[in-house]
């Protein structure tokens, strides 16, 4: 038996209202979250079409074969950075003329294989054995309004496809709990002789891959403890943990820093969460923010044709805030990210045509203070401290570095999470 969806009653009113308009046919995203026993659709968002695209189309001999994969590929990646942490790119929609109806199967799978790919290549985290590893292409035919749904293994492109059952049910977008936090980073990068040849791009990429994996093997507690991961997260038993982290001393050439404060946000659905669903959305959410915030900062500088300073010389960037509006309807809020010269109506017109949806301006939710987070990076000779969970510090400096480690650590990793669900309010640390 394959896969159950439940999609939001207003998702389906979505879909209805698409206008061909006179297209031969018009795709797009499908957001939502995967649980092991069926997965839950929030939201769709068509790929809005380029122009000389959007002619094309019109031909009445267009045929899939012209959908533009490029084109809607980096359409997925700019809605996935919207996305706060637990919900995903489930899959992706096609709706097509009846002539079409019978041609769309391959080409949704050539498509929805493309965006996991593009998507996942961008991830500081990976998807964990025990995960859903299917996603949906859902195809509707314009004038019979005939659904099909199918899924595929992300994990075998030579996959074949299975039937999964469509349910819209309504009130979906109103049954989440929201995690939220703030996370106060000071990510120290060192640079090796080598490494200082690189582009500050690409050292920036290296060391929050080695940042990536602090947060992941972090201990999060649940009001000064730490609850089994198996049990429920309105619940939950205590266990003991010693958790301690050591450090090595590495010689570099220089560094690249990245401090601040950055707000942390996740949405699990309530239908018996678990703890370990909730800490891992948020996981992912602070290493989602940080990264995406990082390549938001190297589009910026390479759209604005602003070079790297070379030698020992210092470069200092602020980095893009995050903003974030509600979903019409729902208790689910999804973001964008802001620098301090762009207006609040550039930001709304980019939810509007990523999301597809209105936006009013009222509605945009500055999660952050300006200039809250920055980068830094210079060229020079210094000790750098660098964290391990196996190697043992060198003496005589042992004390002064696990002092620093351990604070730098608990900058980096300590959080607050407040789960709000019936009026209980769920307070999360980690160390």
């Amino acid at each position: 038996m394959g896969r159950t969806y439940i999609v939001e009653e207003t998702v389906g009113q979505y879909l209805s209202n698409i206008n061909l308009q006179g297209k031969a046919f018009v795709s797009g995203l499908l957001i939502g979250q995967c649980s092991s026993q069926k997965d839950y659709v929030i939201l769709a968002t068509r790929t809005p079409p380029k122009e000389e695209q959007s002619e094309n189309l019109k031909h009445p001999k267009a045929k899939l074969d012209n959908l533009d994969e490029e084109w809607a590929t980096e359409h997925a990646c700019q809605v996935s950075r919207m996305l706060p942490g637990g919900l995903l790119v489930l899959g992706v929609f096609i709706i097509t003329t009846l002539e079409l109806a019978n041609d769309f199967q391959n080409a949704l799978r050539r498509l929805m294989f493309a965006v996991e790919k593009s998507i996942n290549r961008k991830r500081l985290w990976n998807f964990t054995e025990e995960e859903v590893s299917e996603r949906v292409t859902l195809h509707i035919c314009a004038s019979t309004k005939k659904i099909f749904c199918r899924t595929y293994d992300i994990h075998d492109p030579k996959s074949s496809a299975r039937p999964a059952d469509w349910k819209y049910q309504s009130g979906l977008s109103s049954s989440w709990l929201s995690l939220e936090c703030t996370v106060h980073i000071n990510i120290h990068i060192p640079l090796s002789a080598t490494s200082v040849s690189y582009t500050l791009e690409k050292n920036t990429k290296n060391g929050l891959t080695r940042w990536a994996k602090e947060i992941e093997n972090g201990v999060y507690l649940i009001n000064g403890q730490v609850k089994d991961e198996d049990c429920d997260l309105l619940e939950g038993h205590l266990l003991n943990s010693d958790h301690r982290s050591t450090a090595t001393v590495q010689i570099c050439s220089g560094s690249v820093n990245l401090k601040g404060a950055v707000k942390c946000r996740a949405y699990i659905h309530s239908s018996k969460p678990k703890v370990k669903d909730a800490v891992q959305a948020v996981k992912r959410d602070i290493l989602n923010t940080v990264a995406d915030r990082c390549e938001i900062l190297f589009e910026d500088l390479l759209l604005n044709e602003i070079p790297e300073k070379k030698d020992s010389e210092k470069e200092f960037h602020v980095l893009p805030y995050r903003v974030f509006v509600p979903l019409p309807g729902s208790t689910v809020m999804l973001c964008d990210y802001k620098f301090d010269d762009e207006s609040a109506e550039e930001i709304r017109d980019h939810f509007m045509e990523m999301l597809d949806h209105t936006i009013q301006i009222e509605d945009l939710e500055i999660a952050e203070e300006t200039n809250t987070a920055c980068m830094s990076s210079s060229m020079n000779s210094q000790a750098s401290l660098d964290n391990t969970d196996d190697e043992q510090p060198k003496q005589p400096i042992k004390t002064t570095m696990l002092l620093k480690i351990q604070q730098n650590i608990g900058v980096i990793a300590a959080f607050t999470v407040a789960v709000l669900a019936a009026g209980i309010s769920f307070h999360y640390f980690s160390d």
